[in-house]
């Protein structure tokens, strides 16, 4: 299991794919710009100039919307997940 440092976060990009009314299958990321996640886990945060530790937005289990190509993949035991900041993640999914 991963441990992310400081302000990164872990999540688990939903692999979605759709299909034409022809039978194409074309990839989600093809022509989205954001990509639903699920975020595996969570830094400690980022200490600001004073020293103070903030603590970061998001908890695990939390479903995120993150931009398409941000962060970087990173191989976990058999998965992939994606290793990004927390200010990488656009929004908390409800």
């Amino acid at each position: 299991m991963l441990k992310p440092l400081g302000d990164r976060v872990v999540v688990k990009i939903a692999e979605e794919k759709e299909q034409t009314v022809g039978g194409l299958v074309l990839a989600g990321s093809s022509k989205e710009q954001t990509q639903e996640a699920t975020v595996v886990a969570v830094g400690q945060g980022i200490r600001t100039l004073t020293g103070d530790l903030v603590a970061p937005s998001v908890d695990e289990g939390d479903r995120v919307l993150v931009e398409n190509g941000a962060g970087i993949e990173v191989k976990d035991g058999d998965e992939t997940v994606t290793l990004v900041r927390e200010a990488d993640i656009l929004a908390v999914l409800a």
